[in-house]
């Protein structure tokens, strides 16, 4: 028998964009946020998750996204959160402080997160701005699950040696962090990423289905 996971992001809408954490929705029920560098691929894989292909608007301008977007899902307690991405070098000064600010405010304060989705652009992991986030999450004893992101771009080779980089590099902190490698573009580890949130946002095991002719999907 083949197991399937059923997909609750597939129905995601976008509810609100906030440029303060004070204009999110009520602090309650279960979120999960992305977030990543600016052009680690956070919308695509957004988008990939939930197979809704302008659900996150993409920029071919790094950084232009500046708001905290909210996705509902078909259970509306249950919201995915794309924050803003950091470390562009061409935004303005006073624009990365005000969302480091932004961001530092909500993973100190928003007690309906339950993990941390953070992306790296897995030709390049382990950045200092990626090494900061993740420390914020850790001091907050807050889930966190890394994307190695545009996987597709490394070799099979390559690109497990980048995961055992970062497993390596955290791994005193196994029971909080894991790292999974992950490519929009051929669809790779979509289903490890849907297990990761069902088992932060609650959903049980009534999101599985399977067929009974050993044959597969």
């Amino acid at each position: 028998m083949t197991i399937m996971l059923k997909n609750p992001y597939a129905q995601a809408t976008f509810l609100k964009s906030a440029a303060l954490v004070s204009q999110l929705p009520e602090d309650t029920g279960f979120e999960v946020a992305f977030a990543g560098r600016s052009n680690a691929g956070k919308s695509s894989a957004l988008n990939c998750l939930t197979n809704i292909r302008q659900l996150a608007k993409t920029s071919r301008t790094p950084g232009r996204t500046q708001l905290i977007n909210v996705f509902s899902l078909a259970d509306e307690t249950k919201r995915l959160i794309d924050l803003p991405g950091y470390g562009y070098a061409k935004v303005p000064f006073q624009v990365k402080r005000d969302w480091q600010k932004n961001l530092a405010h909500y993973l100190d304060v928003r007690q309906s997160l339950r993990g941390l989705i953070l992306l790296m652009d897995s030709r390049h992991p382990l950045k200092e701005l990626d090494q900061s986030m993740i420390e914020w999450g850790l001091s907050r004893q807050l889930p966190i699950h890394i994307l190695l992101t545009k996987a597709d771009k490394l070799s099979r080779l390559q690109a497990r040696n980048a995961q055992l980089l970062v497993e390596k590099h955290y791994e005193l902190m196994a029971d909080l962090l894991s790292v999974q490698l992950f490519s929009s573009l051929k669809k790779q580890g979509v289903e490890e990423l849907i297990k990761t949130l069902n088992q932060w946002m609650g959903f049980g095991e009534e999101l599985t289905g399977g067929d009974n002719d050993g044959g597969e999907r």
